[in-house]
């Protein structure tokens, strides 16, 4: 058992964190944080437009900030975004702060999921399938330096026998520590 104040799920894109994490959070009856999309609520900005105006390296000083913020809370779940884990203080913070959860998913069914998507900036490229490889070859070590536990999304898309699974993983193995919910 990993005793932590909150559930933190990582994973790249297409994973599934923000919709399982959603449903992950009713079933343990916790609030959920999703951190992309309270970046864009918070600056009034979609994601696309901070990396245009300030960088992906201004977009990760807010993401850090924001993280920071949001892991000081007991009894979350929160979906990071799927490069939360390059810098060392955030795998810090998380490793420190909860239960880290890598939800995986392989790259063809990263293509699949994200086909339509035309808001992501890092995928704004003419070779999305070579993207995610090279996001997936930096990224993986570092998902698995920080996870308590591994899932995989391939192959059982986001419905409920998922998040089933998920939960009852989750329960055998998350000690929360009995704090209230300050979200």
């Amino acid at each position: 058992m990993n005793p932590a104040p909150n559930l933190f799920l990582v994973g790249p894109m297409g994973a599934g964190k923000s919709t399982i994490g959603r449903a992950l959070a009713a079933a343990l009856e916790l609030p959920f944080v999703d951190l992309d999309h309270e970046i864009e609520q918070r600056t009034g900005a979609a994601i696309s437009l901070i990396f245009d105006l300030e960088g992906e390296a201004g977009f990760r000083a807010r993401e850090s900030a924001l993280l920071r913020e949001r892991a000081a809370c007991s009894g979350i779940v929160l979906a990071t975004g799927g490069g939360a884990v390059l810098a060392p203080e955030n795998r810090q913070v998380l490793r420190e702060r909860g239960f880290v959860v890598w939800l995986g998913a392989d790259v063809d069914t990263q293509l699949s999921r994200l086909a339509h998507d035309r808001k992501r900036p890092l995928l704004a490229t003419p070779d999305r399938r070579r993207t995610l490889q090279d996001l997936a070859r930096v990224r993986d070590p570092l998902y698995a330096e920080i996870a308590d536990l591994h899932l995989s999304s391939t192959g059982r898309g986001y419905g409920a026998q998922l998040v089933a699974d998920l939960v009852e993983r989750v329960q055998a193995a998350w000690l929360r520590l009995p704090q209230a919910a300050s979200a």
